[in-house]
Parts: structure tokens; C-alpha cells; sequence
């Protein structure tokens, strides 16, 4: 695994060892990103569930300001500071071991702004896709904010979430990416 584009290509990833985390593949990765950016003026990024921290990192990357990124297994937040640290990120980002639950419950206490939200639960954990609702209905996505869901190709989400509206989704393998911008409905952005 590795960052695909922006100003840290090529530079390595580690992942957690075990069967906690299922990394986004690179194929995926810059499949997602072109579909979203493929780069950025800055702005907030949120992973609830960090694995690698390879989403965040390629958004620091691509030119996000700042990540927020979320993991409860000790495991993947060892791997996580080790790429910030080899990618020189470190200061960009804060990492919190929390549970993505009780980790959008402090955002939203916090009034914690968000540009870019992902959302790659682990794949039996359906109802973790609500709490891009949750954070939709706080107001603290950004109006030209961005959320985007992995999920496997047996997950329905919604249509909406809040102001957000399914705008793509593509189909990769097993794997879906579901983007949702704050567009109105029909209207495309991309």
C-alpha cells in the first residue's frame, strides 16, 4: 500500500497486523480519488475508522489542510502515527482512539468542521453508515463537503443523508464506493 498522488507518491504504507483492519486497495484508493477530487484547497478531512490512515493521509496529501482520524484497535493506531510520522504529517493530523460512535458524539461537542468524510466500517457493521447522518443532521459537514462510503456490494445506503445526495457509485469487485455531495437533487457536481 502506498500513496498514490500529491505531494507524498510513492511513499509506503504500513498496515496493522491481524484481521482488524481491510485496507482500501491503491486500485480503489485512486479510483475514489478521482472521482472526489482528485485534489484539494485545503479543508478538514474525518476517517471514523482510520485502519492505515492511508485515506486520510492520501487526502493530507492531495491538499487537505487537516485530518481528523478515528481507530479503537491499538494495533492499526501504532501503524497509523508510523505513516504520519514517515510521511511527515504528524503535526496535520490527530489521531483518537475511540469507538466511530462516541467519536461523532465529540466532534459534534466540539463543533468539529468537516470538508471530507470516510466511512469504510468493517463490512458486517451496516449501521455505522448512520452516523454520516448523524453528522449531516449537527451541520458540521461543510455545504461543499464530501462523504464517501465503502461498503460491500450487498449494502444499500440511503439516498440522502441530510443535504447530502448520492451522487456516484461505482462498483469494484465486492467493493462500492458511494460518494454524497451537498448538491441538490439531480444536480451533478462532477
Amino acid at each position: 500500500m502506498r500513496v498514490i498522488s500529491g505531494e507524498r507518491k510513492g511513499t509506503q504504507l504500513k498496515t496493522a497486523t491481524g484481521t482488524g483492519t481491510r485496507p482500501t486497495s491503491d486500485k480503489v484508493k485512486e479510483s475514489l480519488f478521482n472521482m472526489i477530487g482528485p485534489y484539494f484547497s485545503g479543508g478538514t478531512a474525518v476517517d471514523l475508522f482510520g485502519g492505515s490512515g492511508g485515506l486520510a493521509i492520501e487526502a493530507l496529501s492531495r491538499g487537505m489542510d487537516r485530518a481528523v482520524i478515528i481507530e479503537k484497535d491499538g494495533r492499526a493506531l501504532s501503524a497509523i502515527r508510523e505513516n504520519l510520522e514517515k510521511c511527515r504529517y504528524a503535526e496535520q493530523a490527530e489521531v483518537l482512539r475511540a469507538d466511530a460512535g462516541r467519536a461523532v458524539r465529540m466532534l459534534i461537542k466540539r463543533g468539529e468542521g468537516i470538508d471530507l468524510l470516510f466511512l469504510d466500517p468493517p463490512y458486517a457493521k451496516n449501521t455505522y453508515y448512520d452516523l454520516a447522518g448523524e453528522l449531516a443532521a449537527a451541520g458540521l459537514i461543510r455545504g461543499g463537503g464530501v462523504i464517501v462510503c465503502e461498503h460491500d456490494k450487498s449494502v444499500q445506503l440511503p439516498e440522502r443523508y441530510g443535504m447530502f445526495w448520492k451522487e456516484k457509485e461505482n462498483v469494484y469487485g465486492g467493493t462500492v464506493i458511494t460518494i454524497y455531495s451537498g448538491a441538490e437533487e439531480g444536480e451533478n457536481n462532477g
